[in-house]
């Protein structure tokens, strides 16, 4: 939480890794950086981070051991001096790394962002006192503070400083914390991230890199698929003692840092940075996995029926359908597709959207170097964000693409709160993007009216479905016991391999086939290792927009649309309760998660409909 480093968002698609379809690639359109910087070698890159660094400088001798002093005007000044600093922060931050995502080959790239995170964290040190001292403060200062219209405006930023109240550390603790994560936990997300990009998998004597490979667990050649799925479990079982290295190390770090705070749990300062209880977690957690068999084991029982085994290998979850045709979408036709959706649900959001169609915000085509995945980043609250995909074309790049805009049009909606208080809750921050590929399916559906395209691309929104709510639930609780365990020390590949095969067989059920080889997959799971306890805000997002848009199909929120935009713009500076009351709903309900849970329900039942209706058993 701490502001030296800028702010983040992203999202790596669970089965949907693109890759590169050359076909594509003169069409499609890549971002242009310039609106922040020109380039690497831009002397206002030097300039900037000067002034960073002489401003944090400043503020410090301004303010440091004087905040309890200060009139509400002058600590309306200096917040406004630590909101300036966090942009600029955003601004350098931001730029390195969407600079280095694009060309992670590229050692200068790589370097420059290795750097400029380097300066970041020396230059901001100075600061670290001020939320620190902050949070010392009488409650009555505070209190007649906030009085004051300015400092009222930072009111979420200060509520979400005193959360962390009583795990603060002393200052020259905090420090060290800080300066040494740029050679600890970032160091060794750094070194994963590159490695991955690295690796090089061969099937029938072609190299496939990292994002590549896994176009092929979407071939409609079993064969094919089993090629790549064994490639990839080799992979990961070649690399095992590396990965499993990396990431005791990533989680003894965050151990440390949790024990020195006081945190109970491993979870817990996550979820207190989510502002979310650990037992709304529990409860969400423990009510998907009550539902595995209803919805995860029912499902992939009728995927094998069609593809026509008794189980399911571990790389034919994702695979097409053999009846479903293997349609290809152009560029053009899938921006259509999802702003004519967008434009359907509220002509005010086709109107945020179409933003970053008629601007350079978006990176499209896979290349070489490039990383695998999708996301979008907003390095700074008062800017555009910027959306990262790789397109080849498919149905679910699609959805992929309705994903990430819903991402940036979110943001688009934050534009005026101010980056102190737009620190976002993960929770929320995958709301709007998951509602925008409900949306773009909807649409789908409602065009369709062959009953076997039908079940096709219901077949494929429920096992999207099913990676977002189930799979990534499952996740968390490989996550939790890893974290609980570390603390007793280091677990070796084998045992990390033990536990990943219990909660994926447990998820999956008895219709998909874990073999030991599919041990060491969980260190494709990038959000272990730079994002840890995240991946449950998925399943948390997956289920509130379910809930969200069965309250919109019943009709009986007037208004719907703009409440929605409404809630997207304050979902960082207002309480769950507060934000979810308008629709009606309420996640400290264990009905709520079960709510959400029971649309995905509601399409296994419709597919098994569909099932006897088109193939007569």
């Amino acid at each position: 939480r701490r502001r030296s480093f800028p702010r983040r968002s992203s999202r790596k698609h669970n089965g949907r890794k693109q890759t590169k379809m050359s076909e594509n690639k003169p069409t499609l359109p890549a971002w242009d950086l310039s609106d922040m910087y020109k380039g690497i070698d831009d002397p206002q890159i030097a300039a900037d981070m000067e002034s960073y660094r002489k401003t944090a400088a400043s503020f410090a001798r301004k303010y440091k051991g004087r905040l309890a002093g200060l009139s509400a005007e002058e600590f309306a000044r200096a917040l406004e001096i630590y909101n300036k600093l966090s942009e600029m922060a955003g601004l350098l931050g931001g730029f390195a790394y969407l600079n280095m995502c694009t060309q992670m080959k590229n050692k200068e790239a790589m370097a420059f962002f290795q750097n400029t995170s380097e300066k970041l964290t020396d230059y901001g040190k100075p600061v670290i006192f001020f939320e620190l001292e902050l949070n010392r403060l009488p409650a009555a200062t505070l209190k007649e503070w906030l009085k004051n219209k300015k400092v009222a405006f930072y009111k979420p930023f200060i509520m979400r400083a005193q959360r962390f109240k009583k795990y603060d550390l002393p200052e020259a603790v905090e420090e060290v914390f800080v300066e040494k994560s740029v050679t600890s936990s970032e160091a060794w997300v750094r070194f994963y991230e590159e490695t991955s990009s690295r690796l090089e998998y061969t099937v029938d004597g072609q190299k496939y890199n990292d994002a590549e490979i896994t176009k092929l667990l979407l071939d409609k050649d079993a064969e094919v698929r089993e090629k790549a799925g064994r490639e990839i479990c080799r992979v990961s079982s070649e690399n095992a003692p590396f990965m499993s290295f990396v990431y005791n190390m990533v989680v003894k770090d965050k151990a440390i840092s949790d024990i020195k705070r006081g945190f109970k749990t491993p979870v817990s300062g996550p979820n207190l940075g989510e502002d979310v209880k650990d037992v709304t977690v529990e409860t969400l957690a423990q009510t998907v996995r009550d539902n595995y068999g209803k919805i995860a084991h029912r499902f992939y029982k009728l995927k094998a029926k069609w593809l026509g085994v008794d189980k399911l290998k571990y790389w034919d979850r994702n695979a097409p359908l053999p009846f479903c045709d293997d349609r290809r979408y152009s560029w053009e036709e899938s921006v259509k597709i999802v702003l004519d959706a967008y434009n359907e649900f509220s002509p005010k959001l086709y109107d945020i959207a179409r933003n970053f169609f008629d601007h350079p915000w978006i990176d499209v085509p896979p290349r070489d170097g490039k990383r695998g995945g999708a996301f979008a980043s907003g390095p700074v609250n008062s800017r555009h964000p910027y959306l990262f995909l790789n397109f080849v074309g498919k149905q679910n790049d699609v959805l992929t693409l309705a994903h990430e805009l819903g991402h940036g049009c979110h943001m688009m909606t934050r534009r005026k709160n101010g980056d102190l208080n737009e620190t976002s809750r993960m929770t929320t921050e995958e709301v709007a993007s998951v509602f925008g590929e409900m949306m773009t399916f909807q649409s789908l559906l409602k065009q369709t009216a062959d009953d076997k395209e039908k079940l096709c691309l219901i077949a494929g929104k429920v096992s999207d479905m099913i990676n977002t709510a189930v799979r990534q639930i499952a996740f968390h609780f490989f996550e939790t016991r890893v974290h609980n365990e570390r603390r007793e020390g280091e677990l070796s590949a084998d045992r990390l391999g033990e536990i990943w095969l219990e909660e994926m067989r447990a998820a999956q059920g008895p219709y998909v086939e874990m073999g030991d080889e599919n041990a060491q997959i969980w260190s494709q799971v990038g959000h272990f290792f730079f994002r840890p306890f995240y991946v449950y805000c998925y399943s948390f997002a997956d289920c509130l927009v379910n809930s969200l848009y069965q309250v919109y199909q019943e009709g009986n929120v007037k208004e719907f649309p703009d409440k929605y935009l409404d809630m997207l713009s304050k979902t960082a500076i207002t309480d769950y309760d507060k934000l979810l009351k308008p629709f009606g709903l309420n996640p400290d309900d264990p009905a709520f998660w079960n709510k959400g849970l029971g649309l995905i329900s509601h399409y296994i039942d419709e597919l098994e409909r569909l099932d006897k209706k088109v193939f007569g058993k």
